[in-house]
């Protein structure tokens, strides 16, 4: 089969789009993946046997709407004149658009329009997003507008898939018909993220964060928390990495309570390095706001800290009260900096309450592996392709220009 993913994304630092295009190109398929690049990055690479073309630059620094719109729709039209080129040379059966924005997937319409199945997979639910982002009512036209857009986006793919539950039941219930919609989380792969013995040798008790630095992610609230308990752990350290519009703010919130060569900001690293750095931290937080998108956005990074044997504090988000439990995460009430301050505290002072944690997690993410679940994912994309077809695979997931298995 020959598949093209399309994202508006670093790819190397990409755990969903990485993931289905790694597994594909695993299991036989050609895969090309159009996506962003880094300043100074070539603008192609060959990365496990996946093609990425890199057609435009982002640096993760928009503050205004007419920025952020005009960067993704410069992407739009780029993507759609490459991805015609493209298509023509190649012929691609499956063309799978990842989300934000929705509207990427017209960037695919010359393929759609050939023969083409196209998969819409969204990430973040646009309208809701976007409304966090820049503060904008869910009574307003842009919003109104936005959820025409989703509508429209679904209606013109073969097939939608979504990040978590509660989404699914939200966006089916405006824009998309069950059948035509499923749930894949953002399941750590295994080739990535493994438990693995500490490289560190010193006495540091290390707090982290990576990932993106919005306003949702509640990274202002977990660096008050640490300002309160780090007087009382000496060797404690909060090491944030990633990037975003917020950074600028954290850094000056920081400076502000005097936490200088306490807390440490660190830019994005791609997914294969950062797996490492999470795999060597004493304790990880996720201190999303619940009143906000982040109320219903899964984040991948409770399960990739849970499988590396990390113990974590987490935020009671409606998404994460819904996937995990008391066992496995340190809940905390959203918001609440005292709250966390005590469990950053409980949790850096008691090893035997973080060694009972990290076996805990570790049990608790076996199911969620993403080895255990990507047949799921190839018996849909499969599911696509027409009846006798030979790009169609068989149940044990051989694609085309593949070896059989032995007999």
């Amino acid at each position: 089969m020959n598949v093209c993913m399309l994202a508006y994304t670093h790819y190397e630092e990409d755990n969903r789009v990485m993931r289905y295009a790694e597994a594909l190109a695993a299991r036989g398929d050609r895969v090309d993946v159009i996506a962003l690049r880094h300043p100074n990055e070539p603008t192609q690479a060959n990365v496990h046997g996946v093609n990425v073309l890199k057609i435009q630059t982002r640096i993760l620094n928009e503050k205004r709407k007419s920025s952020y719109l005009f960067r993704i729709l410069s992407f739009l039209f780029r993507s759609a004149w490459f991805l015609a080129k493209r298509h023509r040379e190649v012929r691609y059966d499956l063309v799978h658009v990842h989300s934000v924005p929705d509207f990427l997937v017209f960037a695919a319409l010359y393929p759609r329009l050939t023969g083409s199945k196209v998969i819409l997979d969204i990430h973040d639910i646009l309208p809701e997003f976007y409304a966090s982002k820049f503060g904008v009512s869910k009574k307003s036209t842009i919003f109104k507008t936005l959820l025409l857009v989703e509508w429209a986006s679904a209606r013109f793919v073969d097939h939608v898939i979504i990040a978590n539950d509660l989404w699914r039941e939200r966006i089916t219930s405006r824009s998309v018909p069950p059948k035509k919609c499923t749930t894949i989380l953002n399941f750590p792969d295994n080739l990535i993220f493994s438990r693995r013995i500490k490289v560190r040798a010193d006495d540091r008790l290390v707090i982290l964060y990576p990932g993106s630095l919005g306003w949702h992610q509640g990274l202002d609230i977990a660096i008050r928390a640490f300002a309160k308990i780090c007087d009382q752990v000496p060797t404690a350290e909060f090491h944030i990495y990633g990037a975003g519009g917020e950074k600028q703010r954290l850094i000056e919130l920081s400076q502000n309570l005097n936490l200088h060569n306490r807390l440490f900001m660190h830019p994005s690293l791609p997914l294969r390095e950062i797996a490492h750095v999470m795999a060597d931290a004493d304790l990880g937080v996720v201190p999303k706001r619940s009143d906000t998108f982040g109320n219903e956005a899964f984040s991948t990074k409770i399960l990739e800290f849970l499988t590396v044997g990390v113990p974590l504090i987490v935020s009671d988000t409606a998404i994460d009260k819904y996937y995990f439990n008391d066992s496995v995460v340190r809940f905390f009430p959203s918001g609440n900096v005292d709250s966390l301050a005590i469990s950053m505290l409980e949790l850096l002072t008691n090893a035997a309450l973080r060694t009972q944690m990290v076996e805990n997690g570790v049990a608790f993410a076996k199911q969620y592996e993403w080895e255990a679940n990507k047949h799921s994912y190839f018996s849909l994309i499969d599911s696509l392709m027409p009846v006798g077809s030979d790009v169609r695979v068989d149940q044990v997931g051989i694609g085309r220009g593949a070896a059989a298995p032995k007999a």
